[in-house]
Parts: C-alpha cells; sequence; structure tokens
C-alpha cells in the first residue's frame, strides 16, 4: 500500500482521485492549498504526490522542486485544467514524474500512478548512490541538487554526457567532476575548445597527422581523440565544432577508429564522450547548423546547469569558500563581510554566473586592501548601480500606496516636498553612473539617457565630480 498526497483546489477533483486510488487499496490523503500541502509533505511519508498547477496561494510548478526535497523526496505527477506545453516541459525538467490534464479519466490517473510506484519501487531497492567527490561544486538548491544527482548518474556510466547552460555556470567543473569519479579517473582528461579550433587545423588537431602529411608535417603528431585513449575527451562549446568535422566525428563517435591525416590504416580510442555548450542544439539542428543525428548520440545523458538568479539560496555558500579560497592565493588574512555586501550579492541578478560572482568577490578583495571587512562599497560599480536601479524600480512598481499620505482624522505632520524626493533619488542614482561609468561622459551619457548639456547641469546642480 503506498502514501499517495493530492494537493488541488477543486475539492470534486480531490474526491475523485479519492474514489480511484482509494479502491486501488491506497491511502490518500489531500489539501486545497499549497503551504497546506508543503506542511503535510515536509512532516509525513509519502511515495506520490499529484500537485495541480494553478492554486489560490501559488503555482505548483514553482513549488514542486521543494516537494521533491522533503524527507520522503516523492514521485510528482502534475495536473493542470490547461494545456501548456511549456509547462509540460518546465515539470519535466523540475523532476515531475508524469504531466496529465483535467478533466481526469480513470485510465490518466491510474497509469502514471502505477508506473510511478513501479519505478520508485525498483529504484529504491537497488543499489545506492554513487559517493561523489564534487570538490569545487558547491550548491544545496533544489535544482543544483537535481544536476549533482545527474552527474552521480553520468559518473557511474558509460553514456555520452552533453552538459548545457549559460556561461559560467561551470560547465567544465561538471566535466571534470564527472572523469574524475568514473571508473576512467586514472587516465587522462583531454579537453578541447572548439571555439577557438581553426576550421584548417580541426581535423589534424582531432585525429592527428603523419609526417609529411601536409606542408610543415615534420613529424607524426598524435591526435587529442587518441590522446582521450581509455580516458575521457571533453568538446567544450560542441555547438562550434564545424558541419565538416561534425559528419566525421560522428563516424568516429559510432566505430571509435578513425584515420590521422595522411594515413592509410585507421587506429582506435577508447574514449568516453563528454559535451557542453551554451547554445541551443535543437535550434541549431532546425537551422541545419548541427547534425540531429550527432545531438542524438551526444545526448545520452544531458545535464542542464541552473543559471546562478535561479539558485541565490547558494549564493551565500559560494561567496564564503571563494573569500576564503582568493584569500589563501593572495596570502592574506581571510576577510569578513558587511551585512550590505551579502544583501548586494543577493539582489544581484549575476548574468556571469558564477564565474562572474568570482571576479567579483576578486575586484573587491582588491578594493578592500588591509582593510579586514569586505563592503557593499568594494564591489565593482556596475554590480551597485544594477542593485540601485532595481531597488528604485521594484518601489514604484510595487507601491500600492502614496508614500506620504494624510490620515482624515490626524493632522498632518511636517512631509518633505516631493522635489526633494525626486532630487534624492536623482543625485543618489547619477552618483552610482559616474562610478561605474570612471567618469566617461559619454558613457554616462549612454546609460542615463541624458543629452550632455542636461548632464552638465544635474552634476553641476547635485555637485557631483567625474573624478
Amino acid at each position: 500500500m503506498a502514501k499517495i498526497l493530492v494537493i488541488d483546489d477543486d475539492k470534486m477533483v480531490c474526491e475523485a482521485l479519492i474514489d480511484v486510488i482509494g479502491d486501488m487499496g491506497h491511502e490518500i490523503t489531500y489539501s486545497l492549498t499549497l503551504k497546506d500541502g508543503l506542511d503535510l509533505a515536509v512532516k509525513n511519508i509519502f511515495d506520490i504526490i499529484f500537485l495541480d498547477v494553478r492554486l489560490p496561494d501559488g503555482n505548483g510548478l514553482d513549488t514542486l522542486p521543494r516537494f521533491r526535497e522533503t524527507p520522503s523526496s516523492p514521485e510528482v505527477i502534475i495536473i493542470t485544467g490547461k494545456g501548456d506545453p511549456d509547462g509540460a516541459e518546465l515539470a519535466v525538467k523540475t523532476g515531475a514524474w508524469d504531466y496529465i490534464e483535467k478533466p481526469l479519466s480513470v485510465k490518466q490517473i491510474t497509469l502514471p500512478l502505477v508506473r510511478a510506484l513501479q519505478y520508485r519501487k525498483e529504484r529504491t531497492a537497488g543499489k545506492s548512490k554513487p559517493i561523489l567527490q564534487p570538490q569545487n561544486i558547491i550548491g544545496n538548491s533544489p535544482r543544483m541538487k537535481r544536476s549533482l544527482d545527474l552527474l552521480a548518474q553520468a559518473a557511474d556510466s558509460e553514456a555520452n554526457v552533453l552538459i548545457t547552460g549559460e556561461t559560467g555556470t561551470g560547465k567544465e567543473l561538471f566535466a571534470r567532476a564527472t572523469h574524475d569519479n568514473s571508473l576512467r579517473k586514472n587516465n587522462n582528461f583531454v579537453v578541447v575548445d572548439c571555439a577557438v579550433l581553426p576550421k584548417t587545423l580541426a581535423e589534424s588537431t582531432l585525429f592527428g597527422y603523419e609526417k609529411g602529411a601536409y606542408t610543415g608535417a615534420d613529424k607524426n603528431q598524435t591526435g587529442l581523440i587518441k590522446q582521450a585513449d581509455k580516458g575521457t575527451l571533453f568538446l567544450d562549446e560542441i555547438a562550434e565544432l564545424p558541419l565538416s568535422i561534425q559528419r566525421v566525428f560522428l563516424r568516429v563517435l559510432e566505430g571509435k577508429r578513425f584515420r590521422p591525416v595522411g594515413s592509410r590504416k585507421e587506429v582506435s580510442s577508447n574514449f568516453r564522450l563528454i559535451s557542453a555548450t551554451h547554445r541551443n542544439l535543437d535550434d541549431l539542428v532546425e537551422s541545419e547548423k548541427f547534425r540531429h543525428d550527432l545531438l542524438f548520440r551526444i545526448r545520452s545523458i544531458n545535464i542542464d546547469l541552473p543559471p546562478l538568479r535561479e539558485r541565490s539560496g547558494d549564493v551565500k555558500d559560494l561567496t564564503i569558500k571563494y573569500i576564503n579560497t582568493l584569500c589563501i592565493r593572495y596570502g592574506i588574512e581571510t576577510k569578513g563581510y558587511s551585512t550590505d555586501f551579502m544583501e548586494t550579492l543577493l539582489e544581484y541578478g549575476w548574468p556571469g554566473n558564477v564565474r562572474e560572482l568570482i571576479n567579483a568577490l576578486e575586484k573587491a578583495i582588491s578594493a578592500a586592501g588591509d582593510a579586514p571587512t569586505l563592503f557593499s562599497m568594494h564591489l565593482p560599480p556596475h554590480i551597485r548601480v544594477q542593485v540601485a536601479r532595481s531597488s528604485v524600480s521594484s518601489s514604484l512598481q510595487n507601491r500600492t500606496e502614496p508614500a506620504y499620505s494624510v490620515s482624515r482624522n490626524k493632522k498632518p505632520v511636517a512631509y518633505p516636498k516631493l522635489r526633494d524626493i525626486i532630487d534624492l533619488t536623482e543625485q543618489q542614482y547619477l552618483q552610482e553612473v559616474v562610478i561605474h561609468a570612471e567618469g566617461n561622459i559619454k558613457e554616462i551619457c549612454r546609460i542615463s539617457g541624458l543629452s550632455r548639456s542636461r548632464l552638465y547641469g544635474r552634476l553641476k546642480k547635485y555637485d557631483i565630480s567625474r573624478k
């Protein structure tokens, strides 16, 4: 007998599920809100959760990772009243077992439930997860934990792995961790940056060449694919691999045999392939810039790394880790940080992801000099400017009542003039922009949208120096 939780604001749907699932001999509980459902999931053991998307107090898809992280790690089946392909994709990517639409039929309910329970039984009865040594990979957010689970699967197999994600999310770090935790860890990890691979030399670089194969080939050269024999070949930015090489490499991937440039004999290489890209390969396939058959071969396991803005809970841990690392590298005492320093880091969107965070911390430590504490002022100006702008925009958008109002029953107190409030905000904004642009008038005008004459007038008005 399994324990099932249904979370849906429609009581008739809950009762229908109770009838169907109860007749199957399972124990079932329901909740009409996300909050109550999450409380039940945290305090109780459930095997399966049926989770509605549109609930009075939130979106089920947004909360799905939190249900997956509860103590019993239940399988989640999403139910919704509207067809939504994007929602279905998001549900699967976030870890849902299945995605079904209302009105629900008995078959719709029972089939995914039976299969999910069978999967859960076999998963829990199978061998335990391999113990990973992720080294510099830091993160306890739900999205990051899912990526680490996939890393464990990849390390425990010989399947080809594709690592996707924005620039700076740590794709090479995951590739190395996969290799270091696999049976090939004692052999070579060969990195090929396809983005800087010259088209004219791509074939000879990958496959090697024999002496006399072309002008300048004065000796035999082993290619990178052969160097990865019994180890791992990591093709970084594989989307940049020329189409002509994609066709040849597909054959190599299938047979693990190839012919060096200028050679009449084939050589073999027992390599394991890990690829990475920040681009959407499916879109490139549609535009005929990437081979669909190659994509199928390289994507046996797909680890999609979340951007840092979707794992804000990891920012603090990453900051502490890299402050310590950087201070050790510089041979200085580990620095502390102020509240405003961490608040700024948490508010910023990090378009450059972890790589940008590390660079920002490095600059902050340098700017702090001998000071023992890092403050927001030590961070790069563009970060503080962005946070300041976001803060002002957010306060204007979210304001539901005037900042200053007069009660009908009370005598007004001394309120500041509206012009004074506007001037103060404008002054703070311009000070940040001047710092960010390092006093460059052209850049300040571009950012602020002001003409030179209006900008000079405001700088004079607020006594703001360009230096």
